[in-house]
């Protein structure tokens, strides 16, 4: 996969990306949303990075690709899940020092029709911690539609969760 917008690449990742990788999980909001995708040391990282090139032939994912600037640097990743049943799921996170600026918004909306249309995927869903205010507004400019808010399973925690929708 490779996918350029004026100011993003969407590619595969490569052993060298796991110092950023790294550096790039450790804002506070990683911990509080997204505790599963810290990576401590970038030995961590750089082992993960491993297992999910290995996926990039693969259809059961997971699907992760980093989201680079167009000098190359590392600000996040987006990525397609699947949950089960058919069912996939969109996940994105983007380093507290790139956020505000539509990075994510724009990596979201470049790289749904391809995984989509690659995976043969009719809808895929977001789910945001409720709190997660910003995450949930990049799903929402990304028209996904919201189906769902209350209490659900949510990082191995029940917490209020929105659940929103993409597609058929």
């Amino acid at each position: 996969m490779n996918i350029e917008t004026s100011r993003l690449i969407i590619t595969k990742f490569t052993p060298d990306m796991a110092q950023a990788v790294h550096l790039n999980s450790l804002d506070e909001d990683t911990r509080r949303f997204l505790p599963d995708e810290v990576f401590e040391t970038a030995r961590d990282a750089a082992n993960t990075i491993e297992f999910l090139i290995s996926q990039y032939e693969r259809t059961d994912g997971p699907l992760v690709y980093p989201i680079l600037l167009k000098d190359k640097t590392n600000i996040g990743f987006v990525q397609a899940v699947p949950t089960g049943g058919g069912v996939w799921e969109i996940g994105y996170h983007i380093a507290k020092q790139f956020t505000g600026k539509g990075y994510a918004t724009e990596a979201v909306t470049e790289f749904l029709p391809v995984i989509m249309k690659t995976m043969g995927i009719q809808k895929i869903y977001g789910i945001c911690d409720a709190e997660n205010i910003a995450s949930c507004k990049v799903l929402e400019n990304c028209r996904f539609c919201l189906e769902y808010e209350g209490t659900g399973r949510y990082q191995g925690q029940e917490r209020q969760i929105k659940k929103y929708v993409y597609g058929e």
